[in-house]
């Protein structure tokens, strides 16, 4: 006597097919570099804020001391105040990119920099913001795209969805804002004379 399988109580819940959109439908590789630009400049400033007080105080040898090979000489007081002031503003650095780049672009799908450009980042396969873990781990993936001579930066430039080498590890696009789910567009019609 054989069993049979029990019938669900409901319809089976499955995934929207996934349609291929064409490569347009991607957010194209010099916006994306235009809203990590953004995003990372209030980085920058805050990280680069020593390095230019030590510029505007003449300290040479104090800047070769702190940021290059360390052969000219610098008191130790001024040494300790820079390197202070730069720990105490990667506080403000950190605290901002795990906000911005994680939480609230994980939440909304959108960064400063991604707002301001008019774009999203969204899961794949759902089409929704992928959330804080993921948006982290993105973030580390990049260090493949980085690792790899940065081509994995440069990989939208011909990759079909326009994504970097952490997208296609995570699983996320990159799309305009009012760009619908590819399974919500009408099913592309036959060219005419076919």
């Amino acid at each position: 006597m054989t069993a049979t399988p029990p019938i669900p109580d409901g319809p089976a819940q499955h995934a929207p097919p996934v349609r291929a959109l064409p490569r347009q439908a991607y957010t194209p590789w010099s916006v994306r570099v235009a809203a990590t630009l953004l995003d990372w400049a209030p980085i920058w400033v805050v990280v680069l804020v020593p390095f230019i007080g030590l510029l505007i105080a003449g300290d040479l040898d104090c800047i070769d001391s702190l940021y290059g090979s360390g052969t000219r000489y610098c008191s130790e007081a001024v040494a300790a105040f820079w390197g202070s002031v730069q720990f105490i503003a990667l506080v403000p650095a950190v605290v901002y990119f795990l906000w911005n780049v994680c939480y609230r672009q994980g939440r909304t799908g959108q960064s400063v920099g991604k707002s301001k450009l008019n774009i999203k980042l969204v899961h794949a396969k759902t089409w929704q913001p992928i959330g804080f873990w993921r948006s982290l781990l993105r973030q580390v993936a990049h260090y493949i795209d980085w690792f790899i001579c940065y081509i994995g930066f440069l990989w939208p430039l011909w990759d079909r969805r326009r994504q970097t080498l952490a997208d296609k590890i995570v699983g996320t696009v990159c799309v305009p804002v009012d760009m619908p789910p590819p399974w919500s567009l009408p099913p592309p019609q036959p060219a005419a004379g076919e």
